[in-house]
C-alpha cells in the first residue's frame, strides 16, 4: 500500500480544480494556473476541503503510479497557492551575479560574463551579489532552472569554488602534498 497515495491533499478555498477527459487536471489559484496529465488509471475525487487519489487495484503498476499521481497533484496545489523557490550561492573570489532586465548575468571565472535567460513563468532574484533565488509555481521547472544555473560552474572539490545550492555540502579533497 502506498502511504503517500492514501493521504488526502488539503484544498484551500481559493483553489479551483477541473478534471478533463484523459485525467488532464487544471489547478487555478492566486499565483496562477497549472495543467498536468495524471496517469489515467487513477481516479481523482474532489471534495469540499480535500482531494483524494484512488487506484483501481493492487497491481504493481497501479501501486507505483498511486504515490506519483498524488504527489504531482499536491505539488500543483501548493504551487498555485504558495509557490516554490530554490536558492543558490556563488563561492569564489570575484564570482558575482547581477540582474539585467529579466536575465541573469554571471561572472564566474570565464573570460566573458555568462548571460542566462530564464524560462517563462520563472522569476530570478539576486538579493546579494553572491546569492541567487529562483522562484515559480511549477516545482519541476524551478528545479530544472536552478540545475541549469548550477551547471554553468558546478562546485569543484579542491577549492570549493562554483555555484552551489544553499544547503549543499561540498566534499573537499586534499590536493597535492609537497615534500
Amino acid at each position: 500500500m502506498s502511504r503517500i497515495g492514501k493521504k488526502p491533499i488539503p484544498k484551500a478555498e481559493n483553489v479551483e480544480i477541473q478534471i478533463e477527459a484523459g485525467n488532464i487536471v487544471t489547478v487555478k489559484g492566486p499565483k496562477g494556473q497549472l495543467t498536468k496529465k495524471i496517469p489515467e488509471c487513477l481516479e481523482i475525487k474532489v471534495e469540499k476541503d480535500h482531494i483524494s487519489v484512488l487506484r483501481p487495484s493492487d497491481k504493481k503498476e497501479h501501486q507505483s503510479l498511486h504515490g506519483l499521481g498524488r504527489t504531482l497533484l499536491a505539488n500543483m496545489v501548493e504551487g498555485v497557492t504558495r509557490g516554490f523557490s530554490k536558492n543558490l550561492e556563488l563561492v569564489g573570489v570575484g564570482y558575482r551575479a547581477a540582474k539585467q532586465g529579466d536575465n541573469l548575468v554571471l561572472s564566474v571565472g570565464y573570460s566573458q560574463p555568462v548571460h542566462f535567460v530564464p524560462r517563462e513563468g520563472i522569476e530570478i532574484e539576486v538579493p546579494a551579489p553572491t546569492k541567487i533565488s529562483v522562484k515559480g509555481i511549477d516545482k519541476e521547472v524551478v528545479g530544472d532552472t536552478a540545475a541549469r544555473i548550477r551547471s554553468i560552474r558546478p562546485p569543484e572539490p579542491y577549492k570549493g569554488k562554483g555555484i552551489k545550492y544553499e544547503q549543499e555540502y561540498i566534499r573537499r579533497k586534499v590536493g597535492k602534498t609537497g615534500k
